[in-house]
């Protein structure tokens, strides 16, 4: 691991104030976001936004110079007024062209993170903060997931594959009931904890995952929809549409040029939708099994709050907590680990993964992330809040996920397996199921 930045770099955005995404911010802590860029290995150069920004005041107060010029010419200056008006549309072009280019670089510039966040470039530098529950210990030789779904038909990757390609699967049996129990388990627990529901659009716009920050970075893992379809008037649709990676594009577009009361914030939401990613950043990694898919269900854990650091970390523990609660009543052991900046993605502000023991692993493996990006998401949404005294400010967006499904089912199968074969079923979830064990047929 490198030096953590100086602390001195940090000392006039953490007081919770500044607009980090805010070009006048940008501007006046210039070393601080070259640092930002660098730790977290995004591919900008802070000189160019700024140049361009430069570029861009100045035409602007030229234009505005040449419309007050206008203004004051007298009728029988028409030859000088025809000659302002083409240089202000030659000034309007360049604008136009500037204006084009800063906001596609302005998209890039990283949030700031976190004093505790981890300096390093990968998963290998994130940092355990606390582990929870007893390793399980086997007198037989375990099996693996696949192998247990296949003993007890519960899970086809083969036909799976042969249906929808790579890393195709089906759910079959005990394992789909179970696949629901868990999404109720959950749904319960965000219900009983002053949640509101959301099952959100699936099939989005671009705006939202610009918005959310999926794209333009993450383009590659979402899936485009080839043929979108037709309009009531029979003409095709040529506008692009995407599939949804996870529910928070789409809720956090809900919001979008939205200005909520002060009164109403927290928001906290659950958004339930069914994920599509095509793995593209992971090709070769875990291609058996249902670690890695390109489709799965899953409930994410949203919340809007003000535009302050404290409660914002507040909440940020509120739904980690949340998600360590479900895995410990699952009795299922986890870790949870500080992503490091250069593991976290640009917008992150603050991210710690939670990681659920696999035992065909040997190891943890990823089942929640949660991220606070203060207002970094909430800048792109141009979703705002009124305070009590009428100032307008940006929220600040909270993500984590609640349960994700199948890859869940991998720890529940490995750890409860039974030296007969059979999987005993959490005893939190038999209300939901019926039955208590999962033996061969």
């Amino acid at each position: 691991m490198s030096e953590a930045p100086t602390p001195l770099l940090f000392q006039k955005w953490c007081g919770g104030e500044a607009n980090m995404l805010d070009i006048k911010f940008i501007r006046e802590n210039k070393e601080l976001i070259r640092e930002v860029i660098r730790n977290k290995g995004v591919n900008l150069n802070i000189d160019c936004v700024l140049d361009l920004d430069e570029k861009r005041r100045d035409l602007i107060q030229e234009s505005e110079e040449i419309k007050s010029r206008q203004k004051k010419l007298g009728l029988k200056e028409r030859d000088q007024a025809i000659k302002l008006k083409r240089k202000f549309h030659i000034l309007s072009k360049k604008l136009q062209d500037v204006q084009k280019e800063y906001e596609k670089l302005m998209l890039l510039v990283p949030n700031v993170y976190s004093k505790d966040t981890p300096i390093g470039f990968d998963d290998s530098d994130n940092k355990e903060v606390y582990r929870w529950g007893k390793i399980p210990k086997f007198d037989f030789p375990i099996k693996d997931h696949i192998q247990l779904g296949r003993d007890l038909d519960l899970i086809d990757t083969e036909k799976g594959v042969k249906t929808s390609g790579f890393r195709g699967y089906y759910l079959k049996n005990e394992a789909a009931l179970l696949h629901f129990a868990l999404m109720q388990f959950a749904l319960d627990k965000l219900k009983n904890k002053g949640f509101a529901f959301m099952v959100p659009p699936t099939i989005l716009r671009e705006f939202a995952l610009v918005g959310s920050g999926h794209f333009p970075e993450g383009k590659d893992e979402i899936y485009q929809i080839a043929n979108p379809g037709r309009l009531a008037d029979g003409k095709e649709i040529k506008e692009r549409f995407f599939l949804a990676g996870t529910s928070e594009p789409s809720v956090l577009a809900y919001y979008a040029d939205n200005i909520i009361d002060e009164k109403n914030l927290p928001i906290k939401l659950a958004g339930f939708s069914q994920c599509y990613r095509s793995e593209v950043g992971s090709y070769g990694k875990d291609t058996k099994g249902l670690y890695r898919l390109h489709e799965f269900l899953k409930i994410e854990q949203l919340v809007l709050c003000d535009a302050d650091l404290k409660k914002s970390n507040k909440l940020f523990d509120e739904i980690g907590e949340n998600a360590k609660e479900i895995l410990q009543e699952l009795k299922l052991p986890y870790r949870v680990v500080q992503v490091c900046a250069g593991d976290m993605g640009a917008g992150k502000y603050k991210m710690q993964d939670i990681e659920t023991w696999m035992p065909s692993r040997q190891n943890y493996g990823e089942t929640h992330s949660n991220s606070a990006l203060t207002d970094w998401q909430a800048r792109r949404m141009n979703i705002k809040y009124r305070t009590k005294q009428g100032d307008k400010k940006f929220v600040y967006t909270l993500n984590n996920t609640m349960i994700a499904s199948p890859r869940i089912l991998i720890a529940i199968l490995e750890n409860f397996q039974q030296k007969d074969g059979s999987v005993l079923i959490p005893k939190v979830l038999q209300k939901y199921l019926g039955f208590n064990i999962i033996s061969k047929k």
